[in-house]
């Protein structure tokens, strides 16, 4: 597939210059749709993988280009499976990031440390166009745990009170190069990567 130009279907700062970061190698010229006009799409899916198509299909349309869309969240078990596709708006309308991270650290408030394991998942979209019918969709997952309290200053989301299995330390400590091959988006990436090529 030869793709000049994406649209990125978000206008969230973090995940636009997670994505940026991950994929300026290939040579593809990431573009947020803000700088275009575009406003997000409504989610009204009940997956991850609806609202990733939703996402893309919507700027895609709206920009006549090949978009590209993520959906992600935090699966905990102990709240079977909440926030998941509500991660961004869990404390509500106008949430942010410290609010649904206080939101999830009061829900677990009493909750022992065998019972906090969660983990991030993603769906990465890319569609060449608004009515692609064979959209390509990857996914990652980055298992780990609640912590009891936050830790670090990168990232964004859940991730100072997101401790991954596979370190030893919180999400929001790890450098980015680290973090953006073994998170969960990072998984997906290196998957949409390989299809690219």
């Amino acid at each position: 597939m030869d793709l000049k130009d994406l649209v990125l279907a978000s206008s969230n700062q973090g995940k636009i210059k997670e994505l940026q970061h991950m994929l300026g190698g290939l040579g593809i010229n990431i573009i947020p749709q803000q700088s275009l006009g575009i406003e997000d799409a409504d989610e009204t899916g009940l997956t991850f993988v609806e609202n990733a198509i939703l996402k893309a299909r919507h700027a895609a349309e709206q920009s006549g280009l090949a978009a590209i869309a993520d959906d992600s969240g935090l699966e905990v078990d102990y709240l079977k499976g909440a926030p998941g596709i509500y991660s961004a708006r869990y404390a509500g309308l106008g949430a942010n990031d410290q609010t649904n991270l206080d939101k999830l650290m009061s829900a677990l408030k009493s909750v022992p440390a065998e019972q906090r394991k969660a983990r991030y998942q993603t769906v990465i979209v890319v569609m060449r166009h608004g009515t692609d019918p064979t959209p390509i969709i990857c996914q990652g997952t980055w298992e780990g745990e609640i912590a009891f309290q936050e830790k670090g200053h990168e990232g964004f989301g859940y991730d100072p009170i997101f401790k991954p299995l596979d370190a030893d330390c919180h999400a929001a400590e790890l450098d980015k190069s680290v973090k953006n091959t073994v998170s969960h988006r990072g998984k997906a990436i290196a998957q949409l990567l390989e299809t690219l090529k």
